[in-house]
């Protein structure tokens, strides 16, 4: 009697691992490789066509172009002098 109630347990527990692999569900768009747009490239092999770089090339490369826009902005501003050194009194 115990093993019924072992076995009712385990079946009840798991009930899709007696199936057979072919009936159970399979992924259906996981491996799907269909591009439907041009295909994306790293920057340094196209750098002249911005619309065919990569999502995450084309991130740093327009952050990197807004810092150096703002750097020099400020630079040209500010007359792009540093502090100059105090001379000790002699």
């Amino acid at each position: 009697m115990a093993s019924f109630a072992r076995r009712a347990m385990s079946l009840a527990q798991i009930p899709s691992a007696r199936t057979p692999a072919s009936v159970c569900q399979r992924r259906g768009l996981a491996g799907a490789a269909d591009h439907h747009g041009s295909t994306k490239v790293d920057f340094w092999k196209q750098p002249t066509n911005p619309g065919n770089w990569k999502e995450e090339h084309f991130v740093l490369i327009s952050l990197s172009g807004w810092g150096m826009l703002f750097y020099g902005g400020y630079k040209l501003f500010t007359g792009g002098k540093g502090e100059k050194p105090v001379e000790a009194a002699q």
